[in-house]
């Protein structure tokens, strides 16, 4: 009896734990790629220091680390025999397999701030939910992800919406903007989905080779992960000097010196809330399922820039949110079939069976 109420204890922790994660990921997934423009639209010009902003808030992620090591500190003093907890975890298996995986992230926010600093919101956002293709076929391959015909649908459906934006690529080109640029945006955000594909199955796989991994463990894979994207972004930046241009870039900005700092910050913030958000969803269910989450809240994005961007909306764009928004439903579907099914065998409802639920602390 006690062990079953230990279980649902854990279970409704992990509920709470991925319901927390998923409104971060909605705010950062929806605003992080929305103030990215508002930098290159009045007048910023520094890529590594637009992909730097999209890691260097990692501290963010201190705040639950330092909760936690409080939280079982006290558990500890209450309990003289209970061994005493350490702030960090890690181990140096773990730290040298996200340190590259954060190499890999930091190339991939490069090619993203490319992207974005070439494209309209709308596009790159198109281009962008391409990653649930790119993260179901690598979690296929590293995590052996179970495929049905609702999910290799969603697939196929979001493959087809990229291809026809593909096929009229250039047609909402931003004005100043020449179709070589254009042309090396769109590919370089394609590959940087599925660069942003791959770390999610990869970071999953990780997961499930280590034998006791925590929320707070989960928290401080992401702080090295993203420490070391932020060291390869900040090398760029020494590289291309954007370190000595950041004050005069500061006072040319066309919203004014002081609204660049804090479009600067808020980028910080808000893209740290989307990582903490989509790796906090593969502790709590898979990397499928935070895949498509994210991809969930790319059609909001778009309809968000058109709104605050005025950027235009043609109809290739309209078929390719259709198709992508087909696909999602097609996924979900999927998966509320598979959950009704699991609940008739009294299994639980994750991607984790019951013999696999980790402590949440």
């Amino acid at each position: 009896m006690s062990e079953t109420i230990e279980l649902n204890n854990q279970k409704a922790k992990r509920r709470i734990i991925l319901l927390i994660n998923t409104v971060l990921l909605a705010i950062g997934a929806n605003g992080g790629p929305l103030i990215t423009r508002l930098y290159f639209i009045h007048g910023g010009k520094r890529i590594w220091l637009s992909s730097c902003l999209l890691t260097v808030g990692f501290p963010i992620a201190l705040i639950p680390i330092a909760t936690s090591y409080h939280r079982s500190s006290r558990r500890s003093f209450s309990d003289m025999g209970s061994p005493k907890p350490k702030l960090f975890s890690l181990t140096p298996l773990l730290f040298s397999a996200f340190s590259i995986i954060g190499v890999v992230t930091g190339l991939s926010n490069y090619l993203y701030a490319y992207g974005v600093a070439k494209l309209p919101v709308s596009t790159a956002t198109l281009i962008m939910s391409t990653q649930l293709a790119f993260t179901a076929i690598f979690a296929f391959i590293l995590v052996k992800q179970k495929f049905t015909f609702n999910s290799v649908n969603a697939i196929i459906l979001l493959i087809f919406g990229a291809g026809v934006l593909a096929e009229h690529a250039g047609s909402d080109r931003p004005s100043g903007e020449s179709s070589k640029q254009y042309v090396i945006g769109f590919a370089l955000t394609v590959v940087a989905s599925a660069l942003s594909g791959l770390m999610l199955p990869t970071i999953e796989f990780m997961y499930k080779r280590t034998l006791s991994i925590t929320y707070s463990l989960v928290m401080e894979l992401q702080v090295v992960m993203a420490l070391s994207a932020t060291i390869i972004c900040i090398v760029g930046m020494i590289v291309d000097n954007d370190f000595k241009v950041i004050s005069r870039e500061a006072h040319e900005f066309g919203l004014g010196e002081t609204k660049y700092y804090v479009v600067l910050v808020g980028s910080a913030i808000l893209w740290q809330f989307y990582m903490m958000g989509a790796i906090g969803i593969v502790f709590c269910a898979s990397s499928l399922f935070s895949g498509v989450m994210i991809s969930v809240m790319l059609p909001i994005t778009e309809i968000l820039a058109v709104i605050f961007y005025k950027e235009s909306f043609q109809a290739e764009k309209g078929i390719s949110l259709v198709l992508s928004l087909w696909g999602f439903v097609s996924y979900f579907y999927g998966e509320f079939i598979k959950a009704k099914e699991m609940r008739k065998n009294h299994i639980s409802e994750t991607d984790l069976p019951l013999d696999s639920i980790v402590p949440v602390e």
